[in-house]
């Protein structure tokens, strides 16, 4: 598949971006990476299969009015739309966003205790995305407390002082397909082979005609 990879902002993606296209790569994909969200409204965006966000968009990395309509047009469509970790922020500029991703980091809102390694469960075992992957160990941040939306399945969880938390869950977004994880903060957690299976499911789900 062609994959777009946008990257970018405030979070250590000169470390885990190139980690990720790396696995990408290896699992026979073909990966373009850029920092420019102008892409998003270049006619090369019909050319990709799926657009993954492992980015931060804020501030003056804010997508415009423009870009925002075009990828949720294009997903809508029936590309996949793959968000990683904090890609899954609510921007100030596009209150909407949750509507397409299913939920994430609320500015404010959210929380996470400090870095540290923890369980991975998988809750839903007979959900695509989950083949290959069992319950794992991780060094990464546990985001709580996230923006959530009605219609997402969630198949990745974490129990943190006896409550569930979502770490990953698909939807469906007009005609395409979404997949989010608040997992892989950085270069470490992105080097666990569970993770990167997971992100490889996520994309071959996310491009698959059923």
């Amino acid at each position: 598949m062609d994959l777009l990879v946008l990257s970018g902002g405030r979070h250590p993606f000169e470390e885990t971006t190139p980690i990720l296209a790396d696995f990408l790569q290896a699992a026979g994909h073909q990966v373009q990476v850029t920092e420019n969200s102008s892409v998003l409204i270049s006619e090369r965006l019909r050319g990709y299969d799926a657009v993954l966000f492992n980015t931060r968009r804020e501030a003056e990395l804010s997508l415009t009015r423009e870009e925002q309509v075009e990828l949720t047009r294009i997903i809508g469509g029936g590309k996949g739309f793959i968000s990683l970790h904090v890609s899954g922020c609510l921007p100030e500029s596009w209150p909407e966003y949750h509507d397409v991703s299913g939920g994430g980091w609320i500015t404010g809102i959210s929380t996470h205790p400090p870095y540290d390694q923890f369980t991975v469960n998988v809750s839903d075992p007979t959900h695509p995305c989950s083949a290959g992957i069992h319950d794992f160990i991780t060094n990464d941040e546990l985001d709580i407390e996230l923006g959530w939306k009605p219609g997402n399945q969630v198949f990745i969880t974490v129990e943190l002082d006896g409550q569930t938390h979502p770490m990953a869950w698909t939807r469906s977004y007009g005609n395409g397909k979404v997949f989010q994880t608040t997992l892989g903060h950085d270069g470490l957690s992105f080097q666990s082979t569970m993770f990167q299976q997971l992100v490889v499911n996520a994309v071959d789900w996310a491009t698959s005609a059923d």
